[in-house]
């Protein structure tokens, strides 16, 4: 078989392999611990699936138009109104089988050899590859943990070039969990008025996983300025414990949306016309268990946050939102573990807690940035205290 030269320049989802792996010990008898996968434990809410169900028992179940329903664009619309303040008609939105093909969509539908893209780091996985894919180059702007993992204005300033076509922005943020306020994007949004060649592809997925009172902004509400030359996307996986659904959405230009409408109409057409029931009561109905939700990742956070600081060898920042710490393991660097693996960078060091420690975590340098590593905190308390137990006497027991 002919493999195409363009899947040379992407890899497996990182995250997805080592959930892989951690299953495969599972299933061969392993006592497994996996905070590897950013899914949330907690069941999708009745009243969503409640409605999945009458829209199979009304026979919603053919073809919808490619972009979504009417009814879900609608809903899509008020949810941004209701919770940023950023009007967008349903013409100017796009629903899709996950976040990741609105990514996968509007950078195809746009980027031509060459064209650059800012991604700050850490970032999630898929970005660059996605780029990559769509004949791009990414541009990886490190953000450290002195500034809490967020990016200061005068590095994108500095990052911006004749070139670039795209910045991305993902708040709260896949791996770090670090969240910007409206004063945190004001002087990205001032960067941004002075380079008006360059689009905002902004991913607040997140959004609603935010803790302590702190309240996550986006692009267009901090700045309306820049609404001409942004995508704002979100979906209902991560705040409704929706990730087997696949809906993703986004909010654009007209022009940018039929583009990615024009494509996705030859790869998946619609989403599921199930799903985008579901989505529909997702958006519209009781908002309540999510705050729920919340007040649980809030309590795992500061329990994980606490257990690492204490651990010699680690730092752990506490974020603001989504339900993952990204914790330094400089301190363990040059170190041999109990079973005789030397700690040669942050891959060595997961490899070698999930084999010696049955603890499921995901390297650093799959989100762009090396001497950390991530941990989903979306699971069970119990699971929790115990990995944080396996990967304290991990540490304790290295030379």
């Amino acid at each position: 078989m002919l493999i195409a030269d363009r899947l040379t320049k992407i890899s497996p989802s990182q995250t997805i392999a080592i959930t892989t792996k951690a299953r495969a010990l599972k299933a061969a008898g392993r006592d497994i611990i996996s905070l590897s996968a950013g899914e949330p434990d907690f069941d999708t809410p009745a009243h969503i699936k409640q409605a999945a169900i009458r829209a199979i028992e009304a026979g919603d179940t053919k073809y919808t138009d490619v972009a979504g329903t009417p009814a879900l664009r609608r809903a899509v619309a008020a949810k941004f109104k209701r919770d940023s303040g950023v009007d967008y008609a349903p013409e100017e939105v796009i629903v899709s089988t996950g976040g990741k093909q609105v990514i996968y969509n509007a950078m195809v539908a746009t980027l031509n050899p060459g064209d650059e893209a800012i991604i700050p780091s850490p970032c999630w996985v898929s970005y660059p590859d996605i780029v990559s894919l769509a004949e791009g180059t990414p541009v990886i702007v490190p953000c450290g943990q002195n500034t809490g993992f967020k990016l200061r204005a005068e590095d994108l300033e500095a990052a911006i070039t004749p070139r670039t076509k795209w910045f991305f922005l993902n708040s709260p943020s896949n791996p770090t969990g670090a969240a910007y306020s409206a004063e945190d994007l004001r002087p990205i949004c001032d960067v941004l008025l002075r380079h008006p060649h360059v689009w905002i592809f902004t991913d607040d997925i997140y959004e609603k996983l935010a803790y302590d009172g702190f309240k996550p902004a986006t692009i267009v509400e901090v700045e309306p300025r820049l609404r001409d030359r942004t995508v704002t996307m979100n979906g209902c996986s991560k705040a409704y414990a929706m990730t087997g659904w696949r809906i993703g959405f986004a909010g654009a230009p007209v022009a940018l949306i039929k583009a990615m409408d024009k494509l996705q109409s030859q790869s998946t057409s619609n989403p599921s016309s199930v799903s985008q029931a579901a989505a529909v009561e997702a958006l519209d109905g009781p908002q309540d268990e999510i705050a729920a939700m919340c007040e649980v990742y809030r309590g795992r956070r500061d329990l994980v946050v606490a257990a690492l600081n204490a651990v010699p060898g680690l730092s752990c920042h506490k974020p603001e939102g989504a339900f993952y710490v990204f914790p330094g393991l400089h301190g363990c660097i040059g170190k041999t573990t109990a079973g005789g693996t030397k700690i040669v960078d942050d891959e060595a060091f997961v490899v070698a807690l999930l084999e010696e420690q049955g603890v499921a975590t995901v390297h650093g340098s799959a989100f762009m940035y090396p001497g950390h590593f991530r941990i989903s905190y979306a699971t069970d308390t119990e699971s929790l205290r115990e990995a944080c137990a396996r990967i304290a006497a991990f540490c304790a027991a290295m030379t």
